[in-house]
């Protein structure tokens, strides 16, 4: 599904900011967004006499992924620090998985996730989520399912390969005489 389709169902389900006409949620591109702050040092590391408002990258710590955003209002005491302005979008969920792969924004786990959210805030329930017909067995199945799906064949030896923590033995190998 494209982005500009995720992000209008957005629109749809959770509405534009009524005094902004912004979005309250969407999904971007990280690479892409920038923001402007104040910064009293340079990319090198020099120090500026006075902080300037630069342009800077949002996300410098993610690449190649998708991220959820939500729209906020900044805190009085943030906003010199983000050149004034009143209204900011922050990340609420980056679209990886366990191990940090890059995974396509879909549907049925941004409206869970927003959904999630308000429920957490007190907004909405969860109450919608769950299905009374389903016996104990299939939800059991299901959340394998799920598990599988989310955190793959990972083991404590996958682990350590994954981080060179590990060490391969190869099948050639007789021990030591």
């Amino acid at each position: 599904m494209e982005i500009s389709h995720l992000n209008q169902q957005l629109i749809d389900h959770f509405g534009l900011d009524s005094s902004s006409g912004m979005c309250i949620f969407r999904i971007v591109w990280a690479d892409d967004q920038v923001e402007k702050r104040m910064m009293s040092t340079l990319d090198n590391g020099i120090q500026l006499l006075t902080p300037v408002v630069r342009e800077v990258r949002k996300y410098s710590y993610l690449k190649g992924v998708y991220v959820l955003e939500r729209l906020v209002v900044v805190p009085d005491f943030q906003q010199k620090e983000l050149a004034d302005i009143k209204l900011s979008y922050e990340p609420l969920w980056v679209y990886v998985d366990a191990s940090g792969n890059p995974l396509p924004p879909k549907w049925e786990p941004t409206k869970l996730i927003v959904d999630t959210l308000y429920a957490a805030m007190g907004k909405s329930s969860l109450k919608k989520y769950v299905d009374p017909d389903v016996g104990m067995e299939a939800k059991e199945e299901r959340l394998k399912a799920l598990h599988e799906e989310l955190f793959g064949n990972e083991t404590e030896v996958g682990d350590a390969l994954r981080y060179k923590e590990g060490i391969v033995v190869p099948n050639s190998y007789k021990g030591v005489n």
